[in-house]
């Protein structure tokens, strides 16, 4: 019977994840995750494919705040602004929404680390971003992620990469909300709608890979041998791009845990 192995939550678009043993599935994605990201001085979404050392950014949970640490800075906790009505208008991908704009000693703190003009933004219950509707129903959302509430890979899918690699690279190269033991390699790119305990997934899309998998988020630096996305085209690229993992979207909420079992409907 597969297994829940690995939960993911990263709390900040392009930042480390926390890797919690229990996570509250919601409508957008797992709670907290990708909830926050660092935009530019025009509003444009950052990430680490740009800008590899923000992998190297942890972020953590702390009641109404967001603490933050990195290489040479100094921690701050990160607040959002006084006025409930402080947004500033955002766009990720083809994506327009506003959110709520942090407050400036965290703006001065990352435009430092980043070396140039930035804050954070927080999605809060008002901003509103829908799934791409060749793939979702009516009313599906998703967080500030990159197209889906969540990304799931079999741990046997990297084993099989690792294989084909002169030094394996981990997990985390990819990003995933999930991961799952005792399957076959590649057996989610089958699946169509699973139950990771109580809490039901559509499984809609296989996830499309870039440059961002060259990233090693140890060092916030790109690979200089070019993998694991060299590697991949050679056998996981197909008409769409070079697919490793799938999308999903919650068709029920709850809370899953390390352990659970994973029970594939279709």
């Amino acid at each position: 019977m597969p297994t829940l192995s690995a939960i993911h939550i990263f709390p900040v678009k392009s930042c480390a994840p926390l890797a919690p043993l229990e996570a509250v599935v919601e409508r957008r994605g797992l709670r907290h995750d990708r909830r926050w990201i660092v935009v530019d001085a025009q509003g444009r979404f950052m990430t680490a494919r740009k800008h590899p050392r923000m992998t190297r950014v942890i972020a953590t949970i702390d009641g109404d705040a967001l603490r933050v640490e990195a290489p040479g800075m100094s921690p701050i906790e990160v607040h959002l602004e006084a006025d409930a009505d402080a947004r500033v208008d955002v766009v990720v991908w083809d994506s327009a929404l506003s959110g709520r704009r942090a407050d400036r000693q965290s703006e001065r703190w990352i435009s430092e680390y980043l070396g140039q003009p930035a804050c954070f933004v927080f999605m809060d219950e008002p901003a509103r971003r829908a799934v791409d509707p060749n793939y979702a129903r009516v009313g599906d959302e998703v967080s500030f992620a990159d197209g889906f509430p969540l990304l799931l890979i079999s741990q046997s899918a990297l084993d099989a990469l690792n294989e084909r690699l002169q030094a394996p690279v981990p997990m985390l190269r990819f990003r995933p909300n999930l991961v799952v033991a005792g399957t076959p390699a590649h057996a989610e790119d089958g699946w169509r709608s699973i139950r990771v305990g109580s809490v039901a997934f559509d499984i809609v899309k296989p996830c499309s890979r870039c440059v961002l998998t060259t990233v090693e988020p140890e060092t916030g630096s790109f690979d200089p041998s070019g993998e694991p996305l060299r590697t991949l085209i050679s056998y996981r690229r197909t008409p769409a791009g070079v697919m490793f993992g799938q999308n999903l979207i919650p068709r029920s909420t709850g809370t899953i845990a390390l352990g659970d079992a994973v029970v594939v409907d279709a």
